[in-house]
C-alpha cells in the first residue's frame, strides 16, 4: 500500500494564526507504525527532538517556534484541528499515519484508543512552545505570529523525505489573501 496525502488549508481565526501552508495527513506513511520506525523516519528526514507518548494534549494549543510532525505508532487518535471549511476539522489517524502541522495551527486530542501511542518531531530539532488562544494577550499574539512568519520551510517532509512540494507551492501571503492580516499585526492603536 502506498502513501496517500490529504491537504487542509487554514486562515487566521480569532487568536489562532494558522498558516498559509497546508496541514498534511500522510496515510500509511510508516506501514504498521511502531515508535522506533516512526522516529527513525523523522530523524532520517531532519525532524528530531523526538518524543513518544500515549497521545497528545487534550486542550487546543499551537506552536509559534516550530512546525511539528506527529506520527501514530499504535492504535488510533482523533484530532480537532483549526483547519478546513468553517475553521475546525476532526481528523482520525491510525498506526502508520503522519500529520505534518505548520506552526500556528491549533490542535488537540479529542478521542483515542486505549493503546494509543504517538511520536513527534520538529525540523532541525527546534524547541517547541505551547500556546493556548484563551491565555494570549494582543501583544503576545502579535509576537507569536511574527515568529511563525519567520520560520523557514523545512528541507524535507518528515514522512516522504521530499522537498515539501505542497508548502513550496503554497500561495504567497499576498496571493493567498493573508496581506491584510499581516499588516494588521503592525497596526498601532
Amino acid at each position: 500500500m502506498s502513501i496517500t496525502t490529504e491537504s487542509y488549508a487554514s486562515a487566521p481565526n480569532g487568536k489562532i494564526p494558522n498558516s498559509r501552508f497546508p496541514l498534511l495527513v500522510h496515510r500509511n506513511a510508516v506501514p504498521g507504525g511502531s515508535a522506533e520506525a516512526i522516529k527513525t523516519r523523522f530523524r532520517e528526514n531532519g525532524w528530531s527532538n523526538n518524543w513518544d507518548y500515549p497521545g497528545v494534549y487534550e486542550y487546543a494549543h499551537f506552536h509559534s517556534t516550530t512546525h511539528e510532525c506527529l506520527g501514530c505508532a499504535r492504535g488510533w487518535m482523533e484530532f480537532n484541528l483549526s483547519v478546513g471549511d468553517g475553521g475546525w476539522t476532526q481528523v482520525r489517524i491510525e498506526a502508520g499515519d503522519v500529520i505534518v502541522m505548520p506552526a500556528g495551527v491549533s490542535h488537540e486530542m479529542i478521542g483515542q484508543s486505549e493503546d494509543i501511542h504517538m511520536c513527534g518531531g520538529y525540523p532541525d530539532g527546534r524547541d517547541w512552545d505551547d500556546i493556548q488562544e484563551e491565555f494570549l494577550s494582543d501583544e503576545d499574539y502579535k509576537r507569536a505570529c511574527k515568529r511563525i512568519m519567520m520560520l523557514p520551510i523545512p528541507a524535507r517532509d518528515p514522512a516522504t523525505g521530499k522537498a515539501m512540494p505542497e508548502w513550496h507551492g503554497a500561495p504567497s501571503s499576498v496571493d493567498g489573501g493573508w496581506n491584510d492580516w499581516r499588516h494588521a499585526l503592525d497596526k498601532r492603536e
